[in-house]
């Protein structure tokens, strides 16, 4: 394979509030960015998209539940260099009013956990997951 790059923000829950549920597998608080399709990645890259779905339950429950975040689960097809910066690995986002918190992200490399922050080797046949935390709730 030739050389390659691959970023992407990847979305969440975003937190409930007096007026409403929070919102599902979308980007909070960020702008100019895009969901990467899985057809798209596996055309361009040496990734298999082995799963991507919303993290169901991840929302904090409450009289308005948070949003659930997502589940991304990549398999390398060639040796790779990955570098996670996520967020929301060891505190979960807080709910308000009663509400419960969101869960926490997780990132998992074959079948370890790794930190939010993190440098990979990847070689053929490795997976990494990456869960996006859920937001909080509100209210009891």
């Amino acid at each position: 394979y030739r050389p390659w790059s691959y970023y992407e923000t990847m979305g969440g829950g975003m937190g409930a509030s007096s007026r409403g549920d929070g919102v599902s597998a979308t980007q909070s608080h960020m702008t100019n960015t895009r969901n990467t399709s899985a057809e798209e990645i596996e055309l361009n890259y040496p990734l298999r998209l082995k799963r991507y779905a919303v993290r169901d339950g991840s929302g904090g429950k409450g009289g308005r539940r948070g949003g659930d975040g997502l589940v991304r689960s990549f398999e390398f097809l060639a040796p790779t260099t990955v570098t996670l910066i996520t967020e929301r690995r060891t505190n979960a986002p807080w709910g308000a009013g009663g509400g419960d918190d969101g869960a926490a992200g997780r990132n998992e490399f074959n079948d370890d956990v790794v930190p939010g922050k993190a440098h990979l080797q990847a070689t053929r046949g490795d997976r990494l997951t990456v869960m996006t935390p859920g937001g909080g709730g509100w209210g009891e």
